[in-house]
């Protein structure tokens, strides 16, 4: 059981930031007033509105992903189980989140 609890961890978490990117890329469609659909990785809106909703996506995946997320992650786990020790987080790259903005096959 707890091997499987483990092993179920990682793809759950990540899961659940790809809800998180979902649920943060519907409210600023709503607040920019277009019409928006979805389904795990798919995103739907009107045909003439697909440029403005290519635009709020890759802002919102970078407004989430420019948050400590493996850092907070780590900091929970050891306030939650202080008698555990927890491995270094790995060494962040050199990656231009930013990047993203401008990348025409981001989210096809």
């Amino acid at each position: 059981m707890v091997k499987r609890q483990r092993t179920a961890f990682p793809p759950n978490f990540i899961h659940s930031l790809d809800g998180s990117h979902m649920m943060m890329t519907a409210v600023a469609c709503r607040r920019a007033g277009l019409n928006f659909a979805g389904v795990h990785d798919s995103y739907w809106t009107h045909a003439c509105d697909v440029d403005k909703l290519n635009g709020i996506l890759r802002e919102k995946f970078v407004e989430l992903y420019e948050t400590p997320i493996l850092e907070k992650l780590l900091e929970s786990f050891q306030i939650s189980y202080p008698t555990l020790l927890f491995p270094p987080l790995p060494e962040r790259g050199d990656f231009d989140l930013r990047d993203v903005l401008e990348s025409p096959y981001f989210f096809n």
